[in-house]
């Protein structure tokens, strides 16, 4: 297990263009596009960005990756013409997409540094992270603005990183794979994608009338009166990312009974977080924490939701356990809950939702004692290929949802320095609160702090 930690003194230069906007290549259709009731909740109103690291590949000099890029996306938008469209908010705070073809935001910039200066820091918490995503003024808003933004940043090696903030209401990972595999297929030379896109987002619009059929622990609104929560700290916080490759996942799986049958990575890695996370945060031992686990519905339908459909199709079904009983009982008292909760997606939860949604006011998620984890290594990020090759690195830019929510974890594979794959999250914590997380981490594992976390 290692700690990574970006180095806070690499401060390097990035000489942007003006950001400009990218239209579909040819028109498409002018119409009004609803999004789903599980699109338009409030817990998934925000940007959420990623970055796709390449490098120099001898076979590509004299390429421009922003030149095929950029125009590899306005033939990409006219396949997914929505994106080039503003959201508006109508009647009960329902989203929907007009169809303008106003465009989407595209930056050129050029960074004076190589990725091998970079080594060590190609991770989050990324040094320099908003010259390489630059946030443009007034386009971060849900309705009237761009739905996406791109930077493409030359490196002085022949390296570049592909950054793209998405509006989350617009697709889930799931989408977010898709699209970008389709414009990566444009950027070598193909037609349309091989996966073309599906809207339907009736499939997965409230029912007439209504029927909240599950229950949602999940959406329990629950004041915040603790001083202990993670809310209280908003402006102390730090972001690391840690890394568990196979000794870590094996060491974890020694400690589940046979009897529970196998586990898989992510509920492993799951329930160490979640524990270690709730005692570094010393919460009271009557207080309840939750631990959120966000789950593809997509083939929990029958018939399945269609091939192609890019809107976002997952629940985050809640885990619930009192601090006590989470921290003193064995690892495998969690194991179970996970487990659990991660059977009760049904299609009717999916549509027992939406169907909340609409009857609630789309809330916002339960935040206080919650942790969200996004297992996002099943989706082969870095296999985008614009032609450079597979990605160096490709994630979220940083743990969280932005200023709204830090108690957010995305799981990504990785390969560290010694070239083991593994998985990689950047987790957000109060200053203090880390120190008592990396000490609980290295106390699981049983190793002394400096040599496991390699700081």
């Amino acid at each position: 297990m290692t700690s990574l930690s970006s180095s806070p003194s690499l401060v390097f230069t990035v000489r942007r263009r003006q950001p400009e906007l990218v239209a579909p290549a040819t028109p498409t259709p002018r119409e009004v596009k609803l999004l789903s009731d599980i699109d338009d909740q409030e817990g998934l109103r925000f940007h959420i960005p990623f970055f796709h690291i390449y490098q120099h590949k001898p076979s590509m000099e004299g390429k421009d990756p922003v030149r095929i890029i950029r125009d590899a996306l306005s033939r990409t938008l006219v396949f997914y013409y929505p994106f080039a469209g503003r959201i508006r908010e109508g009647h009960g705070r329902k989203l929907m997409v007009d169809c303008t073809e106003e465009g989407v935001l595209f930056i050129e910039a050029d960074a004076d540094v190589t990725l091998d200066q970079l080594r060590g820091s190609l991770h989050p918490p990324f040094p320099c992270s908003q010259e390489l995503l630059y946030n443009v003024p007034g386009s971060d808003g849900i309705v009237n603005c761009p739905l996406l933004l791109i930077q493409v940043t030359r490196f002085k090696c022949g390296g570049f990183v592909f950054a793209i903030r998405v509006n989350h209401t617009m697709m889930d990972a799931t989408g977010l794979v898709q699209f970008v595999s389709a414009l990566t297929e444009m950027a070598q030379g193909a037609h349309q994608p091989s996966i073309l896109p599906v809207w339907q987002r009736e499939l997965l619009l409230a029912r007439d009338p209504p029927q909240i059929t599950c229950n949602h622990r999940e959406y329990e609104q629950l004041p915040n009166t603790k001083e202990g929560t993670i809310i209280s700290y908003e402006n102390n916080m730090v972001q690391r990312s840690f890394f568990f490759g196979p000794t870590e996942i094996a060491s974890l799986r020694r400690l589940v009974p046979r009897h529970l049958g196998q586990c898989t990575r992510f509920e492993l890695i799951t329930v160490c977080l979640w524990r270690c996370r709730t005692k570094a945060l010393q919460l009271a031992p009557e207080d309840d924490v939750r631990m959120m686990c966000i789950v593809n519905a997509r083939a929990r339908f029958n018939p399945t939701i269609p091939l192609g459909y890019y809107g976002n199709a997952f629940v985050y079904p809640a885990a619930v356990s009192s601090v006590r009983k989470l921290c003193e009982n064995p690892f495998y008292y969690a194991v179970e809950l996970i487990k659990k909760v991660k059977t009760e997606v049904t299609e009717e939860y999916v549509h027992s939702v939406a169907d909340l949604m609409v009857t609630k006011g789309r809330p916002l998620f339960t935040t206080v004692g919650s942790f969200i984890v996004s297992n996002l290594t099943r989706f082969g990020l870095r296999e985008a290929d614009f032609g450079w090759g597979k990605a160096l690195y490709a994630g979220v830019s940083q743990g969280g949802v932005g200023p709204a929510f830090h108690g957010v974890t995305f799981f990504m594979d990785y390969e560290n320095e010694k070239g083991e794959e593994g998985v990689l999250f950047p987790i957000y914590l109060p200053s203090k609160a880390m120190e008592r997380f990396e000490k609980e981490l290295g106390d699981l594992f049983g190793g002394d702090l400096k040599s496991i976390f390699n700081i």
